[in-house]
């Protein structure tokens, strides 16, 4: 089976093949960091009217390199949500004109049971069950992974996600976006000791998170003064090691308690090298194994709604029927996940 996807939640357009016998067969992917960087965050506007553009072009390019026509097709999968909702429309559009013009069906699928599951697409996929650390945009989250669409949610956060602090405390530090990646490019010129952050809930016993209180920290921080770019460098390095020592400690924690064997980091978060090592020294520690998605996967991406679409249609695709209409969900809570079943139409 051939499926198609295509992924517009937010600011990256993001086109895949998947082939539940060969794998990935190509994708492609255009990010609008360019454009919405001068504005200091996503315009969803300006966000929707670059996937209409790009969605077409990108869905011509993935089918020429894995020499496909849209005959072979077998279905269509698309991000039905969570996401910004003009973005999202312009996906679900997209596949149910194709789908129908196919006859064939169309699926909609949750952006972060994509995330959740693109480390299958990795290299070194895990086996289930496992334990995943979640972070991804404005959602960080602790699941118990049993199989696909088998969730059960250890913790979560009670406010900011670890990427909107990431996000958040960047623009106080005058930084580009994404926040992420800018604040790990100063941090690696920055040196401990200037600044002491706090670790929220770090050792509150529970699996949940919060980051409202680091962000005000670094409000402070900030407004007391940076001197010079070695100051900025320092504050930077703290926050990295604040988000990551919490998102590591609480990660740790639910394959402890669990009794897991294995640990998935997924998301655009995970790809963060902090993060990473400090989840390998845990690993070498502790002796369980940890599966991070490659770093083209990490981002949002076209293949791992493909990869969704095709796991979610291959044990229903006999009472699978061609799409006659189709919705999107900006909020879509990943626990609604076990009631919606297959979410073909």
């Amino acid at each position: 089976m051939i499926v198609l996807g295509i992924e517009t939640s937010c600011d990256e357009t993001g086109v895949a093949l998947y082939c539940t016998e060969r794998g990935l067969l190509a994708q492609a992917l255009h990010s609008q960091i360019a454009m919405h960087e001068h504005f200091g965050g996503v315009v969803p506007e300006l966000a929707s009217r670059d996937h209409v553009r790009r969605v077409l072009p990108l869905t011509e390019q993935v089918l020429a390199q894995a020499g496909c026509t849209l005959d072979a097709l077998d279905a269509v999968a698309y991000t039905a949500g969570p996401g910004l909702v003009g973005a999202l429309l312009v996906g679900a559009a997209t596949a149910a004109a194709l789908a129908r013009s196919l006859d064939i069906p169309a699926i909609g699928v949750h952006h972060l049971e994509g995330h959740l599951l693109s480390p299958l697409l990795s290299s070194d996929p895990p086996a289930f069950p496992f334990v995943a650390l979640l972070v991804s945009g404005g959602h960080t989250q602790l699941l118990e992974v049993a199989g696909v669409g088998s969730y059960r949610l250890l913790g979560e956060t009670l406010d900011d996600a670890a990427g909107e602090a990431f996000d958040k405390s960047a623009k106080l530090l005058e930084l580009g976006y994404p926040g992420g990646p800018a604040i790990a490019a100063l941090a690696a010129q920055g040196r401990p000791g200037r600044f002491s952050l706090p670790r929220p809930m770090l050792h509150s016993g529970e699996l949940d998170f919060s980051f409202s209180g680091l962000k005000t920290a670094v409000l402070i921080a900030a407004r007391a003064g940076l001197p010079d770019e070695a100051a900025r460098a320092d504050l930077a390095w703290e926050v990295q090691e604040a988000i990551t020592e919490v998102l590591a400690a609480k990660a740790v924690a639910a394959v402890a308690r669990t009794g897991a064997n294995r640990l998935v980091v997924a998301g655009g978060v995970s790809a963060n090298r902090r993060l990473r090592e400090r989840l390998e020294q845990a690993r070498a520690r502790d002796g369980f194994a940890v599966h991070f998605p490659e770093l083209e996967l990490c981002t949002d991406n076209g293949a791992m709604i493909a990869l969704v679409g095709a796991l979610r249609l291959s044990g229903a695709m006999q009472g699978a029927t061609p799409v006659r209409s189709f919705e999107v969900r900006p909020r879509w809570p990943l626990a609604e996940l076990a009631a919606v079943g297959t979410g073909a139409t």
